[in-house]
């Protein structure tokens, strides 16, 4: 389940629409890393993820749009950059899958297996999990607020 999420979030990087913007490594580092993307897949796949600079992803995936949406957690350096391209480093896989990534529009992008075009999947941005505006920031502090000492401190 873990390969199989890993393959849909980096095919999350590419493919065919003909007036897709191709995204190179860097390109699609910038455009993705640490922004909230819920995706659509070719075999019924769906969920939300958030891809972080580390190459870690947290999100969760309803497999061939069947049974309950599972949390996965895949750890830093799952993404990694192989020259131009964005791959996939899993333990157990007897391959590195690479992605072809590119832009639909400024809130989306299309990602497919490099090799494999028909295996796709459609991400778009979201703001927030529940796909609200995220909650407005506290007041500061105000001037005269005391500081609260640290454990000791002197």
């Amino acid at each position: 389940m873990i390969a199989r999420f890993a393959i849909v979030v980096v095919t999350l990087l590419a493919a065919f629409p003909a007036l897709a913007e191709p995204m190179n490594a860097e390109m699609a580092r910038r455009f993705v890393a640490g922004k909230l993307f819920g995706f659509n897949c070719f075999d019924g796949s769906r969920g939300t993820g958030r891809i972080y600079g580390d190459g870690s992803v947290i999100g969760s995936i309803q497999m061939r749009g069947e049974g309950p949406m599972r949390a996965v957690w895949l750890p830093a350096g799952t993404l990694v950059v192989r020259g131009e391209a964005v791959c996939a480093s899993l333990k157990g896989m007897l391959f590195e899958p690479c992605f072809n990534l590119n832009k639909l529009d400024e809130r989306s992008f299309r990602g497919s297996v490099a090799g494999l075009s028909f295996a796709y999947c459609d991400f778009t941005r979201r703001t927030n999990v529940a796909g609200t505006s995220p909650a407005p920031s506290p007041e500061p502090p105000s001037s005269d607020a005391t500081p609260v000492a640290l454990r000791g401190a002197n």
